[in-house]
């Protein structure tokens, strides 16, 4: 039996859902999701400047599982910019 997932507070939403590289057509380009919870996470961390344990607290989750969620945005968004994939945002499950 799964887990359920907990809720997580989750206030940012972007103002845009996908970002590409630029003269790259779309044909033939790698997809990179990444989920509302994610973008949270580095915004926080890097636009907000905050630490991890402030971070988790304001999207109610211990400071372990806000790292584990920032190091797979980092993952994703590092294999994006470095193999020139666009980044889609999805909602979380």
């Amino acid at each position: 039996m799964v887990r359920p997932k907990k809720c997580r507070k989750i206030r940012f939403q972007p103002a845009a859902d996908y970002f590409k590289p630029r003269g790259i057509p779309m044909v033939g380009l790698g997809v990179v999701e990444i989920t509302h919870e994610e973008m949270e996470a580095l915004k926080l961390k890097n636009v907000n400047d905050l630490d991890q344990v402030e971070a988790a607290k304001k999207m109610k989750t211990s400071q372990s599982t806000f790292q584990r969620i920032l190091v797979s945005a980092y993952r994703k968004v590092s294999d994006a910019l470095v193999n020139g994939k666009a980044i889609k945002v999805i909602k979380d499950e």
